[in-house]
């Protein structure tokens, strides 16, 4: 049987790994939270690997606040770059695969077709930058991994768009979002699932891989289709604008080409409507 550690267990994709390993009793899976592994701690990861025999380590934990990244730059590095190298040389000498899940900000936008994983990376934040440090730590330091991107996550757990305008559909009337970004929002129960299947299906085609929800929606798109899902439309409109200040510039495009990662596993992904339309009737 097959020994996983996931980290960053009571995050939101971590939360949804734990619900997706149901379906799959052949893993063994360890979750640990920052409390009992600290990846910024080497000494700690170094311990844990030497304790625990792991085959595979999926890393959900990271540094995820787009605009507070821009004033804690030091503390962004240090999750997504420093601490996926401490996970990346720890993998690499126990001959541990590790599968790393990454983002579309690691692009400008300036592209007008989805991207894929040969396109160039040039990130305007941040956030962006400190993920695709940590990419290139995985690269040099660890042969054996998996690079996931994937764009605009939400679930029923943690905090992400759909809870943030289900919770403002009860206590506001009008909503104002904006239409100057295109991106793919991606259920991240189906993003857990396909990372589960990776190890499930025994791939040895390591690299760098995009999953996302099929589509490619402007903010105030996926908004008025929360509304439309969960019975909020007729109690709340939605007004457009392509200036929405943000303290961290986004991508204007980060819709990403999903062809590689579906022809390796064998699956199609799922239609981002559908996928959200499922998530809320579900769990709302």
């Amino acid at each position: 049987m097959k020994k996983i550690l996931v980290t960053g267990a009571q995050g939101q994709l971590g939360q949804c790994i734990r619900d997706a390993a149901l379906e799959f009793s052949e893993l063994e899976i360890l979750f640990e939270g920052k409390e009992f592994l600290d990846l910024t701690n080497s000494q700690q990861v170094t311990q844990f690997f030497e304790t625990h025999a792991i085959d595979y380590c999926i890393n959900a934990a990271a540094y995820t606040h787009v605009d507070k990244a821009e004033n804690e730059r030091d503390l962004a590095f240090a999750i997504n770059g420093e601490a996926v190298k401490n996970l990346a040389v720890t993998c690499a000498k126990h001959e541990t695969v590790l599968i790393h899940v990454s983002t579309d900000y690691v692009f400008d936008g300036k592209k007008e077709t989805p991207y894929t994983e040969s396109d160039p990376t040039h990130p305007i934040n941040v956030y962006g930058a400190s993920k695709l440090e940590g990419e290139a730590y995985i690269r040099h330091c660890c042969p054996h991994h998996f690079i996931v991107r994937t764009s605009w996550l939400y679930s029923q757990y943690g905090h992400n768009f759909l809870k943030t305008i289900l919770r403002l559909a009860q206590e506001k009337n009008q909503l104002t979002m904006t239409t100057d970004q295109i991106g793919a929002p991606t259920n991240a129960n189906d993003l857990a699932n396909v990372l589960l299947q990776l190890i499930a299906q025994n791939s040895t085609a390591y690299g760098t891989y995009h999953f996302s929800n099929e589509g490619a929606v402007t903010w105030y798109d996926f908004a008025k289709a929360i509304l439309e899902i969960s019975g909020f439309s007729e109690k709340v409109t939605v007004a457009k604008t392509n200036n929405y200040p943000t303290f961290a510039e986004r991508p204007k495009n980060s819709v990403l080409s999903n062809d590689k990662l579906n022809k390796l596993l064998g699956i199609s992904s799922k239609n981002w409507k559908e996928s959200l339309e499922t998530l809320i009737q579900t769990k709302w």
